[in-house]
């Protein structure tokens, strides 16, 4: 992880790129998206042996869907569990569009119930 002031490495800064290229090849799927920046935390639900979560930041909303990068092995219709830091945005979402690119995948996420507080409206 790099403080400020801190150069990034070189792979770290291309992997980077690589997700937001193909967030944003994604995004093309949905003409309503806008660019945010949201840091979350991304866990996928399944039964209660086996949950996998990772840091990922949103980086396309609709007033319905999330578009993020994910390494999680995730496929069409998982459930997932959103969660920001201050916990103003925890709800759940549906896989409704996948991107592969190596490990790393380009992913579409649809709400499974309106979001009160989501600051992309319709």
């Amino acid at each position: 992880m790099a403080f400020l002031g801190e150069p990034v490495s070189r792979p770290a800064a291309a992997a980077a790129l690589t997700r937001e290229s193909s967030t944003t090849k994604l995004a093309k799927f949905f003409p309503n998206a806008t660019p945010v920046r949201i840091p979350v935390r991304l866990t996928r639900l399944g039964d209660a042996t086996s949950t996998t979560s990772e840091s990922t930041v949103i980086e396309f909303g609709t007033s319905q869907e999330v578009l993020f990068a994910s390494t999680l092995p995730l496929e069409f219709a998982d459930k997932l569990r959103l969660r920001n830091s201050d916990g103003s945005l925890d709800t759940e979402a549906c896989v409704v569009a996948l991107q592969c690119n190596g490990a790393h995948r380009a992913v579409a996420a649809r709400f499974t119930r309106e979001v009160a507080n989501w600051i992309v409206k319709p």
